[in-house]
Parts: structure tokens; sequence; C-alpha cells
């Protein structure tokens, strides 16, 4: 059987196009597919899947996969950690361009690579390529320096809670427009055809990777866009530039902002561009001597721990995923908002013939349990209190559900209907917890006597608005 791994997201029109120029005959691979596991029409020796493209790389290294489709740049994030990796580059295909920068702030000292070198204080990188980002550092031979890996929005970091961040862009221009300024190109990258290297060896992938060969059109250089730099409307300063008492607030970006606005209504707290159509990370907030920035609800517990926020609003999942990892966090909750209801749950796939945890125990016997999740703290304290034995987490970036019944065990998922879970053919064997959007802080900031009056004002306003 040949294994295919496909990407969801920015490459999947282009691949999709490529493939049935070589007639791979894989109707399953469209845009928003509900099941993501499929086989060809054409071939019955061939089944693809669909997962995120950071995943990919992993899956085809482990030998889940034969042959894959991913940017270079979640290769190289790979690689550039285990260089030994089982998996070879076969070819570009001349689309999903883009480069990875370092960037700063356009008014940042460290306005080169000179100046960053030079400098004798910490460096703060923030990037959802961590890999690359140490390999950066330690190739500059910073002096002092320290790695945020995050899940995305890194261009709203800089210069207050992040010195450098190293995120994709397609051209400089595309910086600039979020005011940032390019110190270094780090990785010009495009779409791959990879394979996993033992797979090359023992089995025959030569039909596959000839009919993609045959058809890659020619790679056409974008056209070099002027640089402009225009501040967003509506964009505020920055955390640095404001007195030591103001209250630092991160606000969800994505689908949770609708949320978040109608309750910031329904509190009678103005503000300003969010959600924002121009990409406006730092939206004005109606309340003297709060400021407001817009990042991923993922990364907000470990950024208020260390200080760059005092309050946010996330999940209570998160929270739970970060309090897991760091007991001792000074993050606490201070108000349920209640909504955004989920409930995290146990999944495994319908074929197999378990009803509950113990059964899946009995079933799996003495051989290893694999557990798919983006939430990989909370899945290893849900394996280790309940004594699953000899178990592996297989961290995930999106489209979990991919990973059932071949390449995991199990799913810890959060789930609002269940709909999701029974479209992929699984079901739920144990709710670990229920989780709904919460606002949390920093217990240091929450004491301190410059900022505790305005958090309690606005925790004041958003209690009054939830009892109305």
């Amino acid at each position: 059987m040949l294994r295919v791994a496909l990407p969801k997201g920015r490459l999947l029109g282009d691949t999709k196009a490529l493939l049935e120029k070589s007639q791979w005959g894989l109707d399953g691979y469209v845009d928003k597919a509900k099941i993501y596991c499929f086989k060809s029409v054409s071939n019955p020796e061939m089944s693809a899947k669909i997962f995120h493209e950071k995943d990919i790389p992993i899956q085809l290294a482990i030998g889940n996969y034969d042959l894959g489709v991913c940017g270079a740049d979640w290769l190289t994030e790979l690689t550039s950690r285990y260089p030994s990796s089982n998996i070879v580059k076969l070819k570009n295909l001349g689309y999903g361009h883009g480069s990875l920068y370092a960037a700063t702030a356009v008014n940042s000292p460290y306005d080169s690579l000179a100046a960053l070198s030079a400098c004798n204080t910490r460096i703060r990188i923030a990037s959802e390529y961590p890999n690359i980002a140490e390999a950066f550092a330690m190739q500059l031979r910073l002096k002092n320096f320290s790695i945020f890996p995050l899940w995305g929005s890194a261009e709203a970091y800089p210069p207050d809670t992040a010195e450098v961040v190293i995120l994709p862009r397609k051209s400089e221009a595309d910086l600039a427009k979020k005011n940032l300024r390019s110190i270094a190109k780090v990785l010009d990258f495009k779409a791959y055809l990879i394979a996993n290297s033992q797979s090359l060896e023992e089995k025959d992938l030569s039909g596959a990777i000839s009919s993609v060969m045959a058809n890659i059109s020619r790679y056409v250089e974008p056209k070099a866009e002027d640089i402009k730099i225009e501040p967003v409307n509506g964009c505020q300063p920055s955390f640095l530039d404001m007195p030591d008492d103001t209250v630092r607030l991160a606000l969800p970006d994505g689908h949770q902002q609708p949320h978040v606005r109608k309750i910031l209504d329904a509190a009678g707290i103005a503000i300003e561009d969010y959600p924002s159509a121009t990409g406006n990370h730092r939206p004005a907030f109606g309340i003297n001597g709060i400021a407001v920035k817009v990042i991923r609800p993922q990364d907000m517990p470990i950024q208020v721990a260390n200080g760059n926020f005092d309050l946010a609003i996330t999940g209570r999942d998160w929270l739970t995923d970060h309090l897991y990892q760091f007991p001792t966090s000074p993050v606490k909750e201070l108000l349920d908002l209640k909504y955004g209801w989920v409930k995290l749950v146990a999944v495994v796939h319908n074929d197999v013939p378990v009803s509950n945890l113990d059964e899946l125990k009995d079933y799996c016997g003495s051989r290893e349990m694999r557990i798919a999740s983006e939430y990989t703290n909370i899945s290893d304290f849900y394996a280790r209190s309940n004594h699953l034995g000899h178990y592996r987490i297989v961290p995930t970036w999106g489209a979990t559900e991919a990973f059932l019944p071949e390449d995991a065990d199990m799913l810890v998922e959060n789930t609002e209907t269940g709909g999701t879970i029974a479209r992929h053919n699984l079901k739920i064997i144990d709710t670990l917890f229920e989780s709904t959007a919460c606002v949390i802080a920093n217990y240091q900031s929450v004491v301190s006597t410059a900022k505790s009056e305005r958090i309690n004002t606005v925790i004041g306003m958003l209690k009054k608005a939830l009892e109305a």
C-alpha cells in the first residue's frame, strides 16, 4: 500500500490541481473535506490522508507515510532539530512560495544582524518555528537569548513582548504593512514533494513520483513589490511607551473575536477596530490605563505567566494545559465568561471494539498506546492519572481527527456537539472536563497596588454584563 500525506490550508488548491494532472485519482482531496482519509479511485494500492502541513514531515519521518507534500519551511523546522530524520526532498513543486524573515519593529534599535549580535542583554525571539529560531540565535552567536514558541500571530509581539520574530511572509512589503522591518531572510521556501527514505528503498514509488515530475508547471518568480511602511489604522502605542501602571490585556484573534466583542459591548466597554478588517493587533480600548494586544488564545497562559500581559481572555482548556505543565505558574482564573462551551473528550475509531478507557487499555495490551492531541500536557496528565502504562503523546497542529485509527489509538480533543467526531467515524469513550472562555491574570498584577484597581474595574463591568 502506498500511503500519502497531503496538506490542508494554503497548499491544498495547487496540490489538488497538480495531483489531478498526475491522475492520482484522489477525488476526496478537496477544500473543507469532511473526511480526511480516503483511497484513490484509480489506484487501489494508494491511500491518502489530509493533515495540518506542520504534521506532515513528522508523519513521514516516523514512517507512517511514504510520500507527502509540505512547505520546505516545516521540513526545515523538523530537520534543524533532527537532522538525521528519514526524509528525502524529491522535488520543488513550484508553488507555495514564501520566505522566513527575522524581523524587528521599525523603531527597534536592533536594525541589523550586527546590532543584534552586539547586544549584551537578553533577546527574546518569538516564532511558530522554535527550532529554526534557536538555530538562528546560535548561528548569530547571541550572548543571551530566549525562544518563545507560538501558535501564531507573531507579528503582534515586537517591540514590547519580543525583540525579534521569525515569521513567514511572501515579501518584505508584507512585513512593512505590519510595521516590521526585516533584518535577515532566514529561509526561502516552496512546496516540496517529500518521501520517507526507507519507503524509497523498499517500495516502488516510481510511478507516483514520475507522474508528478511530468506535470510540474514552470515556476514564475513573483514581481517585486515596493516597500511602503503604512501604519495600520487605529494602531496604538507599544506597551514600552506606556506608564508602568498600565494594565496590559490580551484579547483573542480568530473566531472568538465576535463573542468577546459582544461581551465588551454588553459591559459598556468601548473598543475600536476589533475585530479588525486590516489585521490591527492593537485596538483602542475605552478605559484609561488599559492597553490591548490581540494574540492567539493558545499563547496567552504562558505570556501572562512570564509577565508580558496582566490579563487575557482565553479558554479554560488552554489554561489547564498550561497549569499541568507549570503547576506553580502565577496565572489564575478570575472570571468565567460562560461562552465558548466545549468538552474535552477521549476519542477512538468506531472500528475499535471498546466503549470506555479500561476496555481500550485491555485492547492495546502491552503495546505502546499512541495518544494524538493539541493538548499535550492534558493528555500526558490523563494518561498518567489513568495508569495507561506504556504510552506516547503525539503532538498535533490541527486536523487531529485524521490520526485515527492508523496513526494513533486515541485522541484527546475538544467538541461542542460531537458532530465532527461522528462524521469522521469516531466515538467518545470518556469526558475529561468541560471548558468555557475565561479571564486569566498574573497573580503579581492582581495584588499590585498600581494595577489592581483597574483590573477590578474591568472584572466588575464584565460580571455585571454576565448577570444582566
